[in-house]
């Protein structure tokens, strides 16, 4: 059974960092793309940023110049680093991974960003 669980989340101050991980099990990451989505209460979940499984990224307008997606298959995971975060970054974030056949989420961080 293919797991991602996400970790990393927590509360921030306008202008502070953040790394998320996604720890995939079950599973071989180096076969999927990837992604992180966000979604903010009363919001439609929304793409942040993708990896596809030769490397390639793509990002948000939002996220652009401030987050970076990386990808570590030997050890199976998915990074989001997340700098000059912002009060409009606030939101669960969840792994994505999309396979040939099938595609699997994760559960969820939160982030607040809060002074």
């Amino acid at each position: 059974q293919v797991q991602l669980v996400e970790s990393g989340g927590g509360l921030v101050h306008p202008g502070g960092s953040l790394r998320l991980s996604c720890a995939a099990s079950g599973t071989f990451i180096n076969m999927y793309a990837m992604a992180w989505y966000r979604q903010a209460p009363g919001k439609q979940r929304e793409l942040v940023a993708g990896i596809s499984s030769g490397g390639s990224t793509n990002y948000a307008d939002s996220a652009k110049g401030r987050f970076t997606i990386s990808r570590d298959n030997a050890k199976n995971t998915v990074y989001l680093q997340m700098n000059n975060l912002k009060s409009e970054d606030t939101a669960v974030y969840y792994c994505f991974a999309e396979g040939a056949k099938y595609d699997h989420w994760g559960q969820g961080t939160q982030v607040t960003v809060s002074s």
